[in-house]
């Protein structure tokens, strides 16, 4: 979709549900386009070669993990607080901002991708926070549970 479709699909999705920042939407569509060319380059060695178009699908879980990789790297130590300043609290707001996308034409989903897909994906302390705590902390924190 050209940048202009998406900005106006943007304004109709915050419209409608206001509970994320702009930003969050622009967030999810470049880890999205990140996930796709991660799983792009995962089938091309397994195929040897796929046509540069061509844009595997990818599954809730698939784009969960993709999300938490591509956010640590944007904004490292700092991605929970971004996360939660633009509204996003846990892995199931990620599938609502999808979802979203997808109501609005901007995303396809096929039969068996569901809002669902994006619950219990992954705590958001363990996920955002505990690869930067020193090891002697998250060593320490283990052996007090």
């Amino acid at each position: 979709m050209h940048e202009a479709l998406f900005e106006e699909a943007l304004v109709e999705i915050i419209a409608r549900d206001p509970r994320y920042h702009r930003d969050a939407y622009l967030f999810v569509r470049e880890a999205l386009d990140h996930t796709q060319k991660s799983a792009n380059k995962e089938e091309s060695v397994r195929l040897t070669r796929l046509p540069a178009e061509k844009e595997k699908h990818v599954t809730g879980q698939q784009l969960l993990a993709g999300i938490r990789e591509f956010a640590l790297a944007q904004f490292g130590p700092m991605t929970q607080m971004v996360l939660e300043e633009w509204g996003i609290h846990n892995c199931r707001d990620f599938g609502e901002i999808v979802f979203n996308m997808v109501e609005s034409g901007w995303l396809k989903k096929t039969e068996k991708d569901s809002l669902e897909d994006f619950d219990g994906g992954y705590d958001f302390n363990e996920a955002f926070r505990k690869p930067f705590l020193p090891t002697s902390r998250t060593t320490h924190n283990k052996t007090a549970d």
